[in-house]
């Protein structure tokens, strides 16, 4: 059974969505305000964390960053603020996905569950462990990314994005196929998520992110990496 970090301070939501995730089996721990979250987080590690942005004592974005700082446990972010730049600064804080109130429970449950699949351990097979494309080595089981003969620190999703595309270079990818097999075929959300994991990765990985040479949009389609990346 999952444990789950449940952190909202509206009373009413938080039992509510607590009573409903127990009632799918998973196991829940409430914080109202996020010292209390930091505080359940350290005394016992949940597999998932489900952040409202707008929270007391410790605001949410902090919140993510200082548990980003030293887990790579999910987190999905609870908010009713939905523009382009509330979602790019909640994933900036750390955030894997993003949901905005109100949302429904089917919804809710989905993303869940996508979230839990992607962080099991993913065993790779010896001859898949090392991929190398141009100047990108990527050392998978040991989650280790090589640019241009240096190492560079990804979060957990900007990894899984890159490992897709460096298994598929030179073939372009639909956004579609993109968030189906990173994020989850169940998952809900838009296409901004990806776009914006695209322009934290080109920071990573490209010498002018502004002018990309590695990873390409294909207008109308998706993205491709090139192979001489």
């Amino acid at each position: 059974m999952a444990e789950l970090l449940l952190v909202e301070d509206d009373d009413t939501l938080r039992e509510t969505l607590a009573f409903l995730l127990r009632r799918e089996g998973y196991g829940v721990s409430e914080a109202a305000d996020g010292a209390v979250a930091l505080g359940s987080w350290r005394d016992n590690p949940p597999d998932l964390i489900l952040l409202d942005l707008m929270i007391p004592e410790v605001p949410g974005p902090e919140v993510c960053r200082m548990i980003r700082a030293e887990s790579d446990v999910p987190i999905i972010m609870l908010t009713a603020k939905s523009s382009e730049a509330d979602i790019v600064f909640g994933l900036e804080s750390g955030a894997d996905d993003y949901l905005t109130k109100p949302f429904s429970t089917p919804e809710l449950l989905a993303r869940i569950r996508s979230a839990l699949r992607r962080h099991q351990p993913r065993l790779a097979a010896v001859d898949e462990s090392r991929l190398a494309v141009g100047k990108l080595v990527m050392d998978v089981p040991r989650h280790r990314l090589e640019v241009d003969g240096a190492e560079v620190t990804l979060r957990l999703r900007e990894f899984e994005l890159l490992e897709l595309l460096m298994r598929n270079a030179g073939r372009v990818l639909t956004r579609h196929q993109i968030i189906d097999r990173v994020w989850g075929a169940d998952y809900f959300g838009d296409t901004k998520t990806l776009d914006v994991h695209v322009r934290r990765l080109r920071a990573k990985i490209e010498p002018d992110q502004t002018s990309p040479t590695r990873l390409i949009t294909v207008r109308g389609l998706g993205y491709r990496l090139e192979e001489s990346g």
